[in-house]
């Protein structure tokens, strides 16, 4: 018996990275899922090897998000979860930064969590109850240097995760959030970064010395996601080996 059998779950940024990684756990645990990207070949290519459907999804264009809540009530009747897991990362400091590329970053990572919090209401009260995940990150707790944009998101998207939690209560859904540390990803692993981080130094910072597989943190998504969580909402979870231990968090 699966953690989400009969649970209907959204899944954003599903292409690849960590979504990708919630889309085959959660259809191990017994989920029916549709994810979004808008990585189409990725994405469509993961529909095919899983069977999972996959919408071309933008997640900073409310019309979009209609188009994928109506997707996954429309194939299977309803819709219990949503991961709010579509995000962007990019490395600039503060005086090199564009006001463009600022914008970029606040736009995907916290008015696309914003919106999906607001596109999962109806359908959710509907359902009875629900919950939703939304994915910030460490750095939605300690600033990096060069990370001024997306630590702004991340610390944002915390926000939004209490006020929601607090006012969706009364319907019976819950809204959490997750906070992911050193990942084994694409976006973690993208070129400009590394040229800019001491690896050698930041492994040694660390409590636990190796970079988390994403599945560790899709583990943590399932277990908020499914019902032996039903007494969480609001909180803060983090999936970082210890990071923040010596951060003075």
């Amino acid at each position: 018996m699966g953690l989400l059998d009969g649970k209907v779950a959204l899944i954003t940024g599903g292409a690849r990275g960590m979504g990708e990684a919630h889309v085959r756990l959660f259809l191990e645990e017994g989920a029916r899922v549709v994810f979004g990207d808008v990585l189409d070949e990725e994405g469509k290519a993961l529909a095919e090897e899983t069977g999972a459907p996959f919408v071309h999804h933008d997640v900073t264009a409310p019309d979009e998000w209609a188009r994928a809540v109506t997707t996954a009530v429309d194939m299977y009747g309803k819709l219990d979860i949503l991961v709010n897991n579509a995000g962007i990362l990019k490395f600039r400091r503060i005086e090199e930064m564009t006001v463009e590329e600022f914008d970029r970053v606040i736009e995907v990572n916290l008015k696309g969590t914003w919106l999906g919090v607001k596109s999962a209401i109806e359908p959710m009260r509907a359902a009875g109850r629900g919950s939703i995940v939304n994915i910030s990150s460490v750095e939605g707790f300690i600033g990096a240097e060069g990370m001024s944009a997306y630590s702004a998101s991340k610390f944002a998207i915390r926000g939004v995760t209490k006020a929601a939690a607090r006012e969706l209560a009364r319907f019976k859904i819950r809204v959490n959030s997750v906070h992911p540390g050193a990942i084994n990803t694409s976006m973690a692993m993208d070129p400009e970064i590394m040229r800019e981080v001491d690896a050698d130094a930041f492994l040694r910072s660390m409590v636990t010395k190796r970079f988390a597989k994403p599945v560790e943190v899709s583990h943590v998504v399932a277990f908020l996601a499914s019902d032996r969580s039903s007494y969480c909402t609001g909180s803060e979870f983090t999936v970082d080996g210890g990071l923040l231990t010596g951060a003075g968090y």
